[in-house]
């Protein structure tokens, strides 16, 4: 039977996975945005930032396979990251739940549907119109929102980093011995 954390021990193969979920969750953020008419809030702009540092951490990882002290380290960085976004979204859904009210300035995000450099300038400076306390979007059948689903899954793929840099930990001992 084969051992489910033998693909953890590939760091490459993690970086890999890492990297196309995080493609496809701003894809799926940019979807909302674009097809859907969803207004982002600065909440949820915040948000995509860290899935944007693992593209990069993923991408730096796998270029430099050869150095396996580097791709480990990607790892272990994109797990900090996943751990960060997951406190980001746990604070939007707080917001949204109104269990506090948002510390963050206007809490809202612009508008950036016009392609116009002047008109990208006008929204980028002018009021924002989404509200982090508004849900623009809830599951229908089991009611969570987007920032709910993101505190799930980067608290999962948080946990699923910290056993890969558990098993890269003891792979490295193994190898000394």
């Amino acid at each position: 039977m084969m051992n489910p954390f033998k693909l953890l021990r590939c760091s490459f193969v993690v970086l890999i996975g890492l990297t196309g979920l995080s493609v496809f969750a701003l894809s799926a953020a940019l979807y909302s945005e674009v097809a859907l008419g969803l207004e982002p809030c600065i909440l949820c702009i915040y948000q995509r930032i860290p899935f944007a540092i693992v593209i990069l951490l993923g991408l730096t990882g796998t270029a430099l396979k050869k150095k396996p002290p580097i791709p480990r380290a990607m790892v272990g960085l994109s797990g900090i990251a996943f751990l960060i976004n997951s406190g980001i979204a746990f604070y939007h859904t707080g917001v949204e739940q109104k269990w506090w009210t948002s510390g963050v300035e206007g809490c809202a995000a612009p508008n950036f549907g016009d392609e116009e450099p002047q008109s990208m300038l006008e929204n980028i400076l002018s009021a924002p119109t989404a509200n982090c306390a508004e849900i623009p979007w809830q599951d229908p059948i089991i009611g969570l929102s987007m920032a709910n689903y993101n505190v799930i899954l980067c608290l999962g793929l948080f946990v699923t980093c910290a056993i890969s840099a558990t098993v890269f930990y003891k792979g490295t001992t193994n190898e000394r011995n």
